[in-house]
């Protein structure tokens, strides 16, 4: 069947059953090419899609990443596998993104910082005091109202034109030529996604390594935690923070290793419940939990370039820097977390080619999967960080989508003079 067009309100489809299914269009586009084909009651639906630039993952990096894409100019797709936008800052309840300055000055601004400031604003919230360094990192972290949050995100990807599909994974990935040929698969629904450009933002580096490329882990990773609140009053976002607890050996690898990871952490949660009202705190409710835990660590990819803790922790101008990092090595162990600070001064940079896998083309990677070693990634996987990286993988793939070429051979001051359009702040070679 030929592509049709798309109403921008509402449109009825008639199923092969009779029964007529109201649809909203959620992608701010006048027109969204697909093809249908309903054979018989009770099949799948198959859908295709075509677009410049797909980005698989709305978490931190990824949203990012796609308005960035669409803003650019190029048509762009999103999949999410959940229903919300936002990834750890909302669904993982870690809605307290940072940092975006260091040792006074602002060094990670663009898109991310755009939403977390109208998530502030919004919500009648106030910015902390960034002019002076805060004897505590975390006190420069930007508490925000994760739902809404994820509602202006969602607004920024409709202005932008960006198509969403939510509950929407990869089952496979092949090329074509210089296109990228994705199967897709959701409820009652398969769609075959054409594309230029790939961008993996899935937090483990799925698609890469779908394609077979090489990715990176150690026998033992990170505890994730499982955040919640429990007190005798209401939780109040965007004002306080909530309460976690580890979940020791916590794997996003896998439906079944994220399955295991959410029951002990809800089984711990539910153990205090039981022992605080033992104790007699009659007061004790459960007031918040989050529906999944938030991971730290997984597969990282093995890029052109991999970002150590050398490189990182003495600020490394690479002669492609696209972003700045800030924040102290943040390896979390059974016992706990030490942060090692960096020294005075310091702002560590990432470069392009930590976003591309080793002898790919036409793909990129942004967010906690980034080029690393394990103690540099503890520091690059935090949110503000991974939304640079997302606008930064976003302008790249849009320029590869124009200049007809793979984002590694993307000229480096055109595309940090395309994210300096769109606000970021990017690494200048002159402060090496």
């Amino acid at each position: 069947m030929q592509d049709q067009s798309v109403p921008r309100r509402r449109f009825l489809i008639q199923t092969t059953a009779g029964a007529a299914l109201a649809v909203a269009s959620i992608a701010g586009a006048d027109e969204m090419p697909i093809s249908r084909a309903v054979t018989a009651e009770g099949e799948l639906e198959s859908v295709e899609t075509e677009t410049d630039v797909l980005v698989v993952g709305g978490g931190t990096a990824g949203v990012i990443a796609a308005i960035q894409a669409a803003r650019a100019g190029a048509r762009t797709t999103l999949l999410e596998q959940s229903s919300l936008l936002g990834g750890t800052t909302t669904v993982g309840g870690v809605p307290f993104p940072g940092l975006f300055h260091a040792w006074g000055e602002q060094i990670i601004a663009g898109i991310g910082w755009e939403l977390v400031r109208q998530t502030v604003e919004l919500d009648g919230g106030r910015l902390p005091d960034f002019t002076t360094p805060p004897s505590r990192h975390w006190e420069h972290q930007v508490l925000v109202n994760p739902y809404l949050y994820a509602i202006l995100a969602e607004e920024a990807c409709r202005e932008a034109g960006v198509r969403i599909c939510y509950y929407e994974s990869p089952s496979s990935v092949q090329q074509q030529g210089e296109n990228w040929q994705v199967n897709v698969t959701g409820p009652g629904l398969n769609r075959l996604v054409t594309c230029r450009q790939l961008i993996d933002c899935t937090g483990g580096a799925d698609i890469v390594g779908m394609l077979g490329f090489e990715r990176l882990r150690e026998n033992e990773t990170q505890p994730g935690s499982m955040l919640f609140k429990m007190s005798g009053s209401s939780f109040s976002p965007g004002r306080e923070r909530l309460d976690a607890v580890y979940v020791h050996g916590a794997d996003s690898s896998n439906s079944a290793t994220r399955t295991q990871a959410n029951l002990t952490g809800r089984r711990a949660i539910l153990e205090q419940l039981r022992a605080k009202r033992e104790q007699g705190d009659s007061e004790a409710r459960l007031v918040q939990l989050q529906s999944e835990t938030a991971f730290r660590e997984s597969y990282r990819i093995l890029g052109e370039v991999v970002i150590s803790h050398e490189d990182y922790t003495s600020g490394r101008m690479f002669e492609d820097a696209i972003c700045n990092a800030f924040y102290p090595v943040d390896l979390h162990t059974r016992t706990g977390v030490r942060p090692v600070q960096l020294e005075p001064g310091t702002v560590p940079k990432i470069p392009l080619r930590a976003l591309i896998p080793h002898g790919s083309r036409n793909i990129l990677v942004a967010g906690r999967s980034v080029s690393s070693d394990r103690l540099a990634n503890s520091g690059l996987r935090v949110q503000a960080t991974c939304m640079a990286m997302g606008q930064a993988a976003g302008a790249a793939a849009a320029l590869a989508v124009q200049n007809g070429d793979s984002p590694g051979n993307v000229a480096i001051e055109e595309l940090r003079s395309l994210l300096r359009t769109h606000g970021a702040v990017v690494p200048s070679p002159d402060e090496a």
